[in-house]
């Protein structure tokens, strides 16, 4: 059974193990122990606040087998985007140009640099130890994040957005980046990322990227045709967000034209098909009919599993094997969501 729960300092080992195994160029986990520790550190306190509204608070989950007590995934929620300063992506823009002289009118398209997705919730760091042959596990892992949400919804916004890493090659180059970027920041894309750790908020973003409208058509092609496309490492994120309800939105990162998902958390399957209830023992020999849901406690004690056991849409109770209990830390009569998967 794998069980999702909130960052430990005992983790940063594992989390050290598991960052040294990432994809170039995908920086939004530390990779030094050291900011790997501040992160926990910071995710700890995170937890413990008192909150009354969305600030600078960072969620940081890991993923365990339970059978091994090893941690093998990873991902992050940030309560508002942009918390240490704004944050920028590019806006797909349309701009019309005319002249009356001649006659014409069409229509351009345009990057512009803008800070609309400050100060909502930002799903990232969403990362598995093994990707490749990854189950229901990831699904999980995916969504934990969001249920917490759900048991907490004062610590987070109304819109949630996902930037997704974009297409590099196999030195860990950007085409758009190249086209883009490099020519303000003078440096390749993985010393830039390095030098911003991952961030899309730091003055120096705002000081070098361009604060006029570039014009797509001027850009290489291969630039062109990287813009909204993801990493091959991306795609099960992608297949996973898409499935809750997030959309490919009118932005696109700033460092390789990454597409940014985005929802409003009522259109997510995490907030509007989840159910509270309460729970109850099920039956030994209950195999008929099961429905398989992930299921989260109170955001205290937060932990999330997946489990198959009867279907609770007519039922204010969610009947769940005693091994399943026993990984949330719930007995009868307690009160869990889920959701089904």
């Amino acid at each position: 059974m794998y069980v999702v729960r909130p960052v430990e300092l005992a983790d940063v080992d594992a989390l050290e193990t598991l960052a040294a195994v990432m994809t170039p160029g995908v920086h939004t986990l530390p990779r030094t122990r050291e900011t790997i520790a501040a992160f926990i550190e910071r995710s700890i306190a995170s937890f413990a606040a008192q909150v009354d509204i969305p600030s600078e608070e960072s969620y940081l989950f890991v993923l365990e087998d339970s059978a091994s007590g090893e941690v093998v995934g990873t991902a992050a929620v940030h309560a508002s985007a942009g918390s240490n300063g704004t944050y920028f992506a590019f806006r797909n823009d349309v701009i019309a140009q005319v002249s009356r002289d001649l006659n014409i009118s069409h229509s351009v398209h345009a990057l512009t640099l803008c800070s609309e997705l400050t100060a909502c919730s930002q799903l990232a760091g969403f990362h598995l130890r093994d990707r490749e042959r990854a189950g229901i596990e990831a699904a999980l892992l995916s969504r934990a994040r969001l249920l917490f949400a759900v048991l907490a919804p004062h610590r987070f916004g109304d819109r949630f957005f996902v930037p997704l890493a974009g297409v590099t090659d196999g030195d860990g180059q950007s085409p758009f980046w190249n086209a883009l970027g490099r020519k303000f920041f003078k440096m390749d894309f993985l010393d830039a990322e390095r030098v911003i750790g991952g961030s899309r908020n730091r003055t120096m973003i705002v000081e070098l990227m361009p604060h006029y409208p570039v014009y797509v058509p001027l850009l290489p092609g291969d630039a062109q045709a990287a813009m909204g496309q993801i990493h091959p490492s991306g795609q099960l994120a992608f297949d996973l967000l898409t499935a809750e309800g997030f959309e490919a939105d009118e932005y696109v990162d700033i460092f390789d034209g990454g597409p940014i998902l985005a929802a409003h958390k009522m259109s997510l399957r995490s907030f509007c098909g989840s159910q509270h209830r309460r729970v109850e023992t099920a039956e030994a020999d209950a195999h008929d009919n099961l429905v398989t849901y992930a299921v989260a406690t109170n955001a205290e004690r937060f932990r999330a599993i997946t489990v198959a056991c009867p279907p609770c849409d007519t039922s204010d109770a969610l009947c769940l094997p005693l091994a399943a209990q026993g990984a949330l830390g719930v007995q009868p009569g307690d009160s869990v969501v889920c959701v089904r998967i």
